[in-house]
């Protein structure tokens, strides 16, 4: 029997609105994920490194999974950011998650420790055991500094719990191999790479594009999954551009300078990371005109 697949098509890694003050905008959030799924959003990804996970406390955490819960009211499944480079506090937050009521979980590798392929088994097998609930992998090299060889992830997939993983480390031909090892559901973790992760059997994408675009996001996937391969190809074409500005500066700055620009009023990021310097935002005001989003 095949593992459940949690969602196919394009996910929002949504970001996190803040006041001026920096203290979380709930009420900006719960509007943002009603765009969302209005706009054809096939799953709301709460708390990821788009969310500014890093910079929120325990409790924060805790309130905005729980927003969202509440504000996707089983529309779309929710999937929380759980991870740590701490197991036992992956485990906790984890638990916290389900009892909240998500739809699966998403584990970033553990970060600056750098645990080994074998340690990766160990950290992530610690978790699926205590948390039964439906668990993604995110292989992110490029911000924790540890990448999941394929043979790992196929080690990983045997357990129930491990159905997915988000990879992020820029190589299709990693990609080839996790789908030639095992049999789990791979997502998207960079939006330039949508057609050529879904033509390898990808199920869709975690995307920092959504957030700016997401029927477009959405249409990328449902034309591929339509037969429409052209139509599919063509779209993740012409949003390139935007996607590849997203990415300017360290993400989520561009994405919520950009949100800013848009008159969606989502704050700036919290400490350490800052809003783009102006040539930047000129760039980024150039990109948005010629999408017509402002």
């Amino acid at each position: 029997m095949s593992k459940h697949t949690i969602f196919t098509g394009a996910g929002v890694a949504i970001i996190t609105p803040m006041h001026a003050d920096g203290s979380v905008n709930f009420e900006k959030y719960r509007e943002l994920i009603d765009w969302q799924i209005e706009n054809g959003t096939d799953a709301i990804i709460t708390c990821g490194t788009t969310g500014e996970s890093s910079t929120l406390d325990h409790e924060e955490h805790v309130a905005v999974i729980r927003t969202a819960v509440e504000q996707t009211a089983g529309r779309v499944p929710v999937i929380a950011g759980t991870g740590s480079n701490d197991t036992a506090y992956g485990i906790k937050l984890s638990l916290e998650a389900k009892a909240l009521g998500v739809d699966g979980l998403l584990l970033v590798t553990p970060y600056y420790n750098k645990a080994s392929q074998r340690g990766l088994i160990a950290h992530y097998t610690a978790i699926a055991d205590a948390a039964d609930l439906p668990i993604i992998l995110y292989n992110v090299p490029s911000r924790t500094g540890v990448n999941i060889q394929p043979a790992t992830v196929a080690e990983l997939a045997k357990h129930p719990n491990i159905v997915a993983i988000k990879e992020a480390s820029g190589s299709i031909s990693a990609v080839a191999e996790i789908a030639s090892l095992c049999d789990i559901d791979i997502y998207s973790g960079n939006d330039d790479q949508i057609v050529p992760f879904l033509s390898l059997g990808g199920k869709g994408v975690i995307s920092v594009l959504s957030n700016v675009v997401p029927r477009e996001t959405h249409d990328i996937c449902q034309k591929w999954f339509d037969g429409d391969v052209a139509g599919s190809r063509a779209l993740a074409l012409k949003y390139l551009e935007l996607a590849n500005a997203l990415f300017m500066d360290v993400n989520p700055i561009s994405v919520k300078d950009a949100m800013n620009m848009m008159g969606m009023e989502v704050g700036e990021c919290r400490l350490p990371l800052v809003t783009m310097a102006d040539p930047m935002k000129e760039k980024m005001a150039a990109v948005l005109k010629k999408y017509d989003l402002i």
